[in-house]
């Protein structure tokens, strides 16, 4: 299918010029970074901006990075590129294994992490992985440069905290310092390209503390605080599964849709947390399943 609508296309040589580009047409632009979104709703005539803004060319917003202990992802850095860092595996093993599972092989070798999160569908792979390791989203303008925290960054269903004439220069995440192992398990239909039934990502850290995060069990990716402070400072026991179980049933707000219904998001929810749990576990032990190996 032909892109059928008229717009303005540039691709600036500096970030200076992308920023101007984006300030003069204030909401009326986009970005065109990987474009495994964009393109299809340009496409189908679901966005028509005035300019479509091509980044890829920009310098020194692709570098993937160790600064100071933290994971510094720039907003050109694709999938298939996280998932050959054996920076992201070391220090972010549990973004590393959601990555693998976004979408299909080609579809990661354009789509960036900086795209999905501005996206910001509820089935984002990406973002129950940056809420455990508490990532946050550096932005900049002409105005000037902020940082926000992924726990803000989503305000909806494909709707962020990012302004007009706002571009993402990368995400950071920094490592909790307890040693500990951590999990991402995805509910879909099938092998292959699929969006999230359901998704949660957690973290099982070694001093006693729990972090819990959801996709597409709810309007938005979220961090489950509930959930944690039914884990936090206790073991594995029946009777802890069962309340976090009882917790995070209680913060999801699954949909029925196509993909599924939200009777069964929800029993898989509690189903995918157990399983979740205690892998992280065994990994934080040393033991369990590769990072990367299906639990479900």
């Amino acid at each position: 299918m032909p892109i059928t609508a008229e717009l303005e296309y540039s691709r600036p040589e500096t970030l200076e010029e992308a920023l101007s580009l984006l300030a003069r047409h204030k909401g009326a632009a986009r970005v065109l970074a990987g474009g495994t979104d964009l393109v299809v709703q340009l496409k189908e005539n679901i966005s028509v901006p005035e300019v479509l803004v091509d980044i890829k060319t920009l310098k020194g917003l692709g570098a993937i990075e160790e600064k100071a202990g933290a994971l510094r992802i720039g907003s050109l850095a694709t999938f298939s590129e996280l998932i050959d860092s054996p920076l992201v595996k070391r220090l972010c093993p549990v973004l590393w294994e959601a990555a693998r599972t976004v979408a299909s092989g080609g579809v990661r070798n354009r789509a960036t992490l900086a795209g999905n999160i501005c996206s910001a569908v509820p089935s984002a792979d990406s973002a129950p992985a940056l809420a455990v390791y508490d990532a946050r989203v550096s932005v900049k303008s002409l105005k000037g440069g902020r940082t926000i925290s992924i726990h803000d960054w989503f305000t909806g269903p494909k709707k962020t905290t990012l302004a007009p004439g706002e571009l993402v220069l990368g995400v950071e995440l920094r490592p909790p310092p307890a040693r500990g192992g951590g999990c991402y398990v995805k509910l879909s239909r099938y092998e292959g390209e699929d969006l999230a039934q359901g998704g949660l990502a957690v973290l099982v850290l070694a001093d006693g503390t729990y972090r819990v995060a959801a996709c597409a069990l709810g309007p938005k990716p979220f961090r489950c605080r509930k959930t944690e402070t039914a884990l936090n400072g206790r073991d594995l026991s029946a009777e802890t599964l069962s309340r976090a179980e009882a917790a995070l049933q209680e913060e999801i707000s699954p949909i029925t849709d196509l993909r599924s219904t939200g009777e069964y998001r929800r029993h898989m929810a509690g189903v995918m947390l157990r399983r979740a749990l205690a892998a992280a576990a065994a990994r934080r032990a040393g033991k369990g399943p590769e990072y990367g190996k299906k639990i479900i």
